[in-house]
């Protein structure tokens, strides 16, 4: 891991799990509606101190919610669509 604690600039591409393609340090830090990706730390360690960085630029809270939160499995979320599909096919 490189020992730097800035950001790299848009010079640097890397491949995002998520999207399949190149992307900058720069969209992952605001992609999740202004707040960062929840897999930034994952993708970026090896090239600077992400988590010491997103620590000082992130509230307690945005921390949290971010990184702290477990989120819902996706097979509660398709179960929670077929549920409500089945609903409207009923009403």
């Amino acid at each position: 891991m490189k020992d730097s604690t800035s950001p790299p600039d848009n010079s640097l591409l890397i491949r995002c799990p998520r999207l399949g393609h190149e992307i900058y340090f720069s969209y992952c830090r605001q992609e999740n509606m202004g707040l960062p990706c929840f897999k930034i730390l994952d993708c970026w360690f090896a090239y600077f101190d992400v988590a010491g960085y997103l620590r000082r630029e992130l509230s307690e809270e945005e921390w949290k919610e971010v990184f702290e939160n477990p989120g819902r499995p996706k097979i509660i979320s398709l179960l929670e669509s077929i549920r409500a599909a089945g609903k409207q096919q009923t009403s």
